[in-house]
């Protein structure tokens, strides 16, 4: 979150559950069939778990996962489940929580929240609920990652789930990247094989994401690493679009393109309109996000989506 107050955006102007089902539906027509719910923090929004599983049940739909924070999973539904595991019940098959370091004092610098102990908390609880997948997203962050490498990768080991290590990009505001907490993914993946021995490539294993997977030395872990800056090819097999929460489709996460759908929805268009719509917006998908071109956005990550 950033560190200024942020300001609520009106109830009006945030699309309901209801019109978010009637996008999907059509763009599942077309072709989508993984939607990943993210944020700012999706599992804050009152009635999460029925929206996941109105998701899961659409035609067409296959695979529904979820972003976080991981601090909310452990907590208990009206019914006394977890909401990790109110989620599995919903439908949602992966949860990728985000984990920049194991250390406190790090982690509440970063976040601005002293809520490390309840994503652990949150870990344990989506590992109980039986996720089909459970990613840990680490965002690099030069003199901080470093001595966080080893214990992240040990950590992921023990519980058994998948961690990714992400470049820095300069979505939220232009001056979150500079030389001073730049740290390449190259630059981490030696600063672990130092340690670990030579990390062995596995160019065959593939998530939805553009994750480079790499198999620990002695072990079957596998972690992967993200390079949005330092990877030239890293836009090649991007299919991904993002629907904000307030009704515009983005075609590129590094880009200011977005197109709003919210409107036409409230105007009464048509399936086939709408279908028109998106189609137009994954026309104007840019070969290349514009992350190395002083890119100055126009939206926090939170208004976005992970």
């Amino acid at each position: 979150m950033p560190e200024e107050i942020q300001n609520w955006t009106p109830k009006d102007e945030t699309l309901s559950y209801d019109e978010f089902l009637r996008l999907i539906r059509v763009g599942a027509t077309l072709g989508i069939t993984k939607i990943r719910i993210t944020g700012g923090e999706p599992l804050t929004r009152p009635g999460i778990e029925d929206f996941c599983a109105a998701v899961a049940s659409l035609p067409g739909i296959r695979d529904v996962g979820i972003s976080t924070n991981g601090t909310m999973l452990s907590k208990k539904t009206s019914e006394g489940l977890t909401l990790a595991k109110a989620l599995v019940n919903a439908g949602v098959r992966s949860a990728n929580i985000s984990l920049d370091t194991l250390d406190r004092a790090a982690y509440q610098r970063t976040t601005g929240r002293d809520l490390l102990p309840a994503v652990i908390e949150g870990i344990d609880a989506a590992i109980d609920a039986g996720f089909q997948s459970i990613k840990l997203n680490a965002v690099l962050i030069k003199h901080q990652t470093e001595s966080a490498l080893i214990p992240l990768v040990e950590f992921a080991r023990q519980k058994q789930a998948l961690l990714r290590f992400i470049e820095l990009m300069p979505v939220s505001t232009s001056e979150v990247l500079h030389d001073d907490n730049f740290l390449p993914t190259a630059t981490a993946r030696k600063l672990i094989e130092s340690q670990l021995g030579p990390l062995v490539p596995v160019p065959d294993f593939k998530t939805n994401g553009p994750s480079t997977y790499y198999k620990v030395p002695g072990t079957e872990q596998l972690i992967g690493f993200i390079g949005a800056l330092t990877n030239l090819h890293f836009c090649e097999s991007c299919n991904k679009l993002r629907l904000t929460s307030d009704g515009k489709l983005r075609p590129c996460l590094g880009s200011h393109l977005e197109f709003d759908l919210r409107t036409a929805l409230r105007s009464g268009a048509s399936d086939e309109e709408l279908r028109s719509l998106i189609l137009a917006t994954v026309a104007r998908k840019p070969k290349e996000h514009d992350f190395r071109n002083n890119y100055q956005p126009q939206r926090r990550m939170i208004a976005i989506g992970g």
